[in-house]
């Protein structure tokens, strides 16, 4: 199945996990209820899976960790793709996982993205930030 739509699609968090990866100079800020971690210019992101499949983000500056999350997978149902509402002139997007009980889902965590979902001859160059 190709990622060909931009907004509105829905996916499993492996498949987003997968896509992401190839995506870090395009995230903006990742969050849950509690924290953010904020893209800066100065700033990295590291994304990689720990031995445990644990997903883990990073967001470095120099060689310094400033933040770091690493995600429960255990109860999450899906990837929710939507443009963000207060910056739809940017064109940025929201990458919504979603989790918890089946009859009460909620959203684990946010990606804010500079770009919705894409199919890339190539990936990004590293280094380059949209």
């Amino acid at each position: 199945m190709a990622i060909e739509t931009e907004s509105g699609a829905t996916l499993p968090f492996d498949r987003f996990w997968d896509w992401i990866l190839d995506h870090t100079n395009c995230i903006l800020s990742i969050g849950t209820e509690e924290s953010w971690l904020y893209d800066a210019e100065a700033l990295h992101w590291v994304l990689f899976s720990e031995e445990n499949g644990s997903p883990v983000v990073q967001l470095i500056l120099g060689k310094r960790l400033v933040g770091e999350m690493v995600l429960d997978t255990t109860d999450l149902h899906q990837v929710q793709v939507m443009v963000d509402p207060d910056n739809v002139e940017r064109g940025y997007f929201l990458f919504k996982v979603v989790g918890g009980l089946k009859s009460a889902p909620r959203v684990r965590y946010t990606f804010q993205l500079a770009h919705g979902l894409e199919n890339m001859p190539t990936p990004h160059v590293a280094g380059l930030k949209h």
